[in-house]
């Protein structure tokens, strides 16, 4: 009989948060926001949002890699570090309260591994502390090495060699340098550094089963911090075969991965991946050393060795090689008071918790802004009819949209896009500040948020944000045609930015971005603005309807075949260009003449 793993734990479902609890008591340097169990912000004890005078630099991610983040979190590295749940991206507002929290004058900078759910979430949240008057960057780290180039959007897993690019943006952030250029610094270390992870046997969440991957003398090549699938399994071979294979791969002159070539002078990372001893970390060490040396023609400048980005209790290691300049050594040899880098640390104990901050803009918001108007002006009856023909027509076509998804997905796209829908309808009866169009549009992404969930929820949420801080930064009312068309470039845009999709990849952006170039076309050319509306609609159908001919390069359809996908377009897109034109013919003097056809 099969029985859970052992584990020294008591609630599975609250081992992020006793964790963030005995960690701030053993090292006075750090503190939690008291917002267990949503809001999970380990910070320096040391830094107010109030008085702090240099960048912030912030990461974050699931729980379950520790040390990383937030034992990495100290004057010289990290600022803040936000967890969410065993192998879950945080929520937005987790991440929108830590840059709250220790974000000042001179601005934040994210620094996130390549996941699809930590792209999406802290690009909102970025999104959303810009509305707020914050300067934010953001860095995505994708350091492994061990599978091909992939096809689409998805690219290269970020892993432990993201810990050296928080080193070296937490050390140029504590030398005072300009948000721009702790930016520079830590894009340029997440494009020199690779990484590669070799398992005796995948991790086992608190709760679950253990596995029997990858099974007895078995091991598995280049597998994920999450347990996910590698790109081999082999026989067990002695460390001096794996580390030689390892380091090949890394190195590889094919994949050009990383920009080192026979005299470059490197760093060099093993990190434990949580159940292997020191021991077996040095062994491997000891002969990545001597092969980087005297096989690859390397100088090894730094090396470091001990367990810096875990996967809970995985059997196994990997290794980082970062090409190294006497900048790069600068930064990382620079003082710090993280606590898991190996630096020592001291200082008084200050309280173990401070409060979750609130933005600054939310006391000056009064319930009159977040309710709908007693009288609407011609742009609040506009904005009405569009928002409320657009969302019927997502609820008309709810069950269409779930026989396409589960055709070419997991068969909610229908379902999640009525969730949203009837929210917008729901509130905009009572919240929206529809005489107001840049905070209209600002509510519409928050019923969003709290409505729709999944990947489509966030990037509707982001598309909002993005064209409220657009349309806030216009600051204009009315709003015109043109500026609308600016803030709907800008959101669609933002998409693709935290997305990584853009035309072609068989998404929504097939719609909206052709939607958004010919709106700006005939706009340019002087048409009416409700035909030149119109006529971008006929664009969003035709590029929805043409995802049929498309292979998927973004979200669950890469996995779909050639065949399949044919037979349905992509229901994303189709749900696009139905709202979009849904709003052009309710502003349409003549709907029943007008043609929405593709051709």
């Amino acid at each position: 009989m099969a029985y859970p793993a052992k584990k020294l734990i008591d609630d599975p479902n609250d081992v992020a948060t006793q964790f963030i609890e005995g960690l701030v008591e053993t090292y006075p340097g750090l503190q939690y926001l008291d917002g267990f169990p949503s809001v999970k912000v380990v910070l320096r004890s040391d830094v107010t949002a109030a008085t702090y005078d240099k960048v912030a630099v912030i990461s974050g991610g699931g729980s379950g890699h520790e040390p990383a983040h937030a034992g990495f979190v100290g004057e010289g590295m990290l600022t803040a570090a936000v967890c969410g749940d065993i192998f879950a991206s945080p929520p937005v507002d987790s991440i929108l309260a830590g840059i709250r929290a220790v974000t000042g004058p001179e601005g934040c900078l994210l620094i996130v591994k390549n996941y699809t759910g930590d792209r999406l979430n802290f690009g909102l949240a970025a999104e959303q502390a810009k509305s707020e008057g914050y300067k934010v960057e953001m860095v995505i780290v994708g350091d492994d090495c061990a599978l091909p180039p992939p096809r689409g959007i998805a690219g290269r897993r970020g892993l432990a060699g993201t810990v050296l690019v928080h080193k070296i943006a937490g050390a140029a952030a504590a030398a005072g340098l300009s948000l721009s250029d702790v930016y520079a610094e830590a894009k340029n270390a997440s494009e020199i550094v690779g990484t590669m992870g070799v398992a005796l046997s995948v991790c086992t969440l608190p709760g679950q089963f253990p596995s029997d991957r990858p099974g007895p003398c078995k091991m598995e090549l280049g597998l994920g911090i999450h347990g996910e699938p590698g790109a081999a399994v082999v026989d067990l071979r002695p460390v001096d075969y794996v580390v030689s294979h390892v380091l090949k791969q890394i190195l590889s002159a094919e994949t050009h991965y990383v920009p080192i070539t026979r005299g470059s002078r490197v760093v060099l990372m093993v990190n434990g991946l949580g159940a292997t001893p020191l021991m077996e970390l040095m062994i491997a060490t000891g002969k990545a050393v001597a092969k980087l040396q005297l096989e690859h023609g390397l100088a090894v400048d730094r090396v470091y060795t001990g367990s810096f980005m875990t996967s809970l209790d995985m059997a196994g290691f990997s290794i980082s090689i970062m090409k190294a300049d006497q900048a790069i050594l600068h930064r990382l040899d620079a003082p710090t008071k993280a606590p898991c880098w190996p630096v020592g640390v001291d200082g008084n104990r200050p309280p173990t918790k401070i409060p979750v901050p609130v933005p600054a803009s939310q006391s000056k918001k009064s319930e009159e802004h977040l309710c709908r108007p007693k009288e609407l002006n011609e742009q609040g009856c506009i904005l009405e009819s569009a928002i409320e023909a657009a969302a019927n027509a997502i609820i008309d076509l709810k069950d269409t949209l779930n026989e396409w998804d589960g055709k070419v997905g997991d068969g909610d796209c229908g379902s999640t896009m009525f969730r949203g829908a009837k929210a917008v309808l729901e509130d905009m009866q009572k919240y929206y500040p529809l005489n107001d169009a840049a905070e209209t549009v600002n509510e519409i992404g928050s019923s969003i948020r709290r409505s729709m969930g999944g990947t489509s929820g966030i990037l509707y949420d982001i598309f909002c944000r993005a064209a409220h801080a657009r349309l806030k930064e216009l600051n204009v009312s009315p709003v015109t045609s043109k500026q609308w068309s600016d803030a709907f470039q800008t959101a669609t845009d933002a998409i693709s930015k935290y997305g990584g999709a853009s035309a072609g990849y068989r998404t929504l952006l097939d719609a909206l971005i052709p939607a958004s170039k010919v709106l700006q076309e005939r706009l340019d050319e002087g048409d009416d603005p409700l035909s030149a509306f119109v006529r971008s609609a006929e664009a969003a159908v035709e590029g929805a309807e043409s995802t049929r001919r498309m292979l998927a390069q973004a979200g669950r359809s890469t996995y779909i075949s050639p065949e399949l996908l044919s037979s349905a377009p992509d229901p994303g897109a189709k749900a696009a260009a139905e709202w979009y034109k849904a709003a052009a013919l309710a502003l349409s003097p003549n709907p029943r003449s007008v043609q929405l056809k593709p051709k």
